[in-house]
């Protein structure tokens, strides 16, 4: 089998990523700089002046302009948070660095933390991630698909029809042959209204989509998309076809994610949870 090179890019070891955020004052610097490269500016009136000073241990600002003060986590997810930097930024880096995805209970462990403070922390960081990249629509080549996830209910109905199942749009960017960005949105069904705003938020204007000429997805066109329809044979090997097989492996390794670390998931609960691990850069 020949050797993925994209299984082999150069990333952050965990012995650096200690090396370089393994103390508190190391992770505070690194977060002052992500927030204000600039400079402090004050949140209320935009001024630059401000005296400094620590309250419970915590780095405050106290504009100089009006008397607004300023925790270095005021206005962010940590906001409220006793736990250190340091506990916050290794959580950051195993959420992220995991292609398999992680489990609250496993983060729980690796950080030395309660279940719950566990359970809130990863849910804040996947937050964050999924309105990070809510903004960014897919450019370029985009090849979009439908997808249903969730299992049968016992009694309940079968295939696509099954209550416990939540339809999803698929829709991955392209460049060079590679994928490079992912989408997982769910959607109320597969009709020109329900797929009208998805197409509006998820797709750059310039892009051109390629779809398995689905009917709802008519709605690219019409909205003034370069739509190109591809119609795949049945069976896997509709699965293995150019325009169509890195969304399968995608949709795999998303399916193969879940079920390894989580016993059980409610997509229709947490279809959130799938833009905020999966709307990212493919690697």
């Amino acid at each position: 089998m020949a050797i993925n090179s994209i299984q082999f890019q150069k990333g952050l070891s965990m012995s650096e990523f200690i090396v370089r955020y393994g103390r508190e004052g190391q992770c505070e610097a690194a977060f002052i700089q992500a927030r204000w490269s600039n400079g402090f500016c004050c949140p209320r009136c935009q001024a630059r002046t401000a005296s400094q000073f620590r309250r419970g241990g915590l780095l405050t600002w106290q504009c100089g302009h009006c008397p607004h003060q300023t925790s270095l986590i005021s206005g962010t997810m940590m906001e409220h948070s006793r736990l250190p930097f340091t506990k916050w930024f290794l959580a950051i880096y195993l959420i992220t660095q995991s292609k398999t995805n992680i489990a609250a209970l496993t983060l729980r462990r690796q950080l030395g933390i309660s279940w719950r403070a566990a359970w809130l922390l990863k849910h804040k960081i996947m937050e964050a991630m999924r309105q990070r990249e809510a903004t960014k629509p897919l450019q370029g080549d985009v090849r979009i698909d439908d997808a249903y996830l969730g299992g049968e209910l016992t009694g309940g109905r079968a295939g696509r029809g099954s209550d416990n199942k939540v339809p999803f749009v698929v829709a991955l960017e392209v460049r060079n042959g590679k994928p490079m960005r992912v989408r997982f949105d769910p959607v109320k069904n597969f009709s020109f209204a329900a797929l009208k705003p998805w197409a509006s938020i998820a797709l750059a204007p310039d892009c051109t989509v390629t779809s398995d000429g689905l009917l709802g997805f008519e709605v690219v066109e019409r909205l003034g998309f370069a739509h190109r329809v591809v119609i795949a044979p049945k069976g896997k090997a509709g699965t293995e076809i150019e325009p169509f097989r890195w969304l399968n492996v995608v949709l795999g390794n998303l399916k193969t994610a879940l079920s390894g670390t989580h016993h059980a998931f409610n997509f229709r609960k947490y279809a959130g949870r799938l833009k905020q691990r999966q709307s990212l850069p493919c690697s």
